[in-house]
């Protein structure tokens, strides 16, 4: 089989020649370790490295995005992926000032809406917030952004430009699914989004609103270029269950999720949603009503295990469920543990693509990253 057919079977439920993998994402660090280069991929770093190559030149950018999408395909074939992420993340916005190695000033518009990124090389993450620090808007404020937020979504057309997942697609799409990303969908993690969620419910239904107009627009341009699998979700849960009540998922997120997925099914495409945690608490809403056809980010840890989502949802196509954490702490002989239990419960039900749920971070040991490799390649 191809790899694309793997990925196909897996969503048919058909049985396939070896169990299809793919890996959430890659930090710099594992990355540059798996490809014996330094690997311009991961969080923050990228965001810190586009800053960087933007201060630069011009040239600089330009070979920023070259590297970066050389990076992600390569590590992505070296690891064998039947689906390939060719992008991780940006900040493609050209700094003012360069305050210090790590740290620059973007000074656009007003004083207020000027934005300090601060970078951290140790975790590979950065922080982008305000110049004048972090303030916490009105709800009247809340209603003006979004009145804005629905004007301009009316307008709002994807392109294909600077796209290296239609790059990817050109390149290696008749034989690898391309994972491309659209349908994200969520209420903000902000204090004043919380808030309202019970003062103001009608503000975070216009917010879900637009993101379904949105992916409307997403869904007809990458389906129009030959992508069938729609990777979106949005986090809202920990180890100990969702940051909101089962009941504003079910009022609120579920019915925008059906009309997300129903776009997807109206174009012939399949919509997957990604959140961290233990999401059993709203687990008939998210995975059974909502009609979404995968789920990846499958945290382990969080007590979503391969085997019960088979079993109580065998309609749903799974990706992931090594435990990101183990690969990072883990001994070798857990990580070998974790990776075959995966491979076996894929071979035994079908329906699922194995990887890791999440990142690799920084601080994985090179060896437990091997070990997992060689693993998949001799037990698939």
């Amino acid at each position: 089989m191809t790899y694309r057919q793997r990925v196909q079977a897996a969503f048919d439920k058909q049985a396939t020649d070896k169990v299809p993998i793919h890996h959430i994402g890659f930090c710099s660090e594992v990355a540059s370790g798996v490809l014996g280069r330094e690997a311009y991929v991961g969080g923050g770093i990228q965001r810190w490295r586009e800053a960087v190559a933007l201060w630069q030149s011009e040239a600089a950018h330009a070979e920023f995005l070259e590297r970066s999408f050389r990076d992600a395909i390569d590590v992505a074939l070296l690891c064998e992926h039947d689906i390939v992420r060719a992008s991780y993340w940006r900040y493609n916005v050209k700094p003012t000032q360069r305050i210090d190695e790590y740290t620059f000033l973007y000074e656009y518009g007003e004083e207020e809406d000027w934005q300090v990124l601060r970078y951290d090389p140790g975790s590979e993450q950065c922080h982008i917030f305000p110049y004048l620090g972090e303030r916490k808007p009105t709800f009247e404020e809340l209603d003006e952004q979004l009145t804005e937020q629905e004007r301009s979504v009316e307008d709002y057309q994807p392109s294909a430009e600077d796209s290296f997942e239609i790059r990817a697609q050109q390149l290696l799409g008749e034989e690898r699914v391309i994972r491309v990303g659209a349908g994200g969908v969520g209420i903000p993690h902000e204090a004043i989004w919380l808030e309202a969620m019970l003062l103001r419910p009608d503000l975070v239904a216009r917010l879900l609103d637009i993101a379904v107009e949105r992916t409307r627009r997403d869904v007809a341009f990458l389906t129009n270029h030959g992508f069938r699998y729609i990777f979106g979700g949005g986090d809202f849960a920990s180890n100990t269950g969702p940051m909101y009540s089962p009941q504003i998922f079910h009022d609120l997120v579920a019915p925008r999720m059906q009309q997300i997925a129903d776009i997807c099914h109206q174009y012939g495409a399949y919509y997957l949603f990604a959140s961290d945690g233990n999401l059993w608490p709203v687990a008939e809403d998210l995975f059974g009503k909502s009609g979404i056809d995968g789920y990846f980010e499958i945290d382990r840890r969080a007590g979503m295990d391969l085997g019960l989502m088979r079993e109580r949802f065998p309609e749903l196509t799974l990706i992931g469920n090594i435990s990101s954490h183990t690969v990072h702490l883990g001994s070798r002989e857990e990580v070998i543990a974790e990776t075959r239990s995966c491979l076996q419960e894929a071979k035994r039900s079908g329906g699922i693509i194995v990887g890791t749920s999440n990142y690799f971070v920084p601080g994985t040991p090179r060896e437990n990253v091997a070990a997992m490799l060689e693993t998949i390649r001799e037990q698939r």
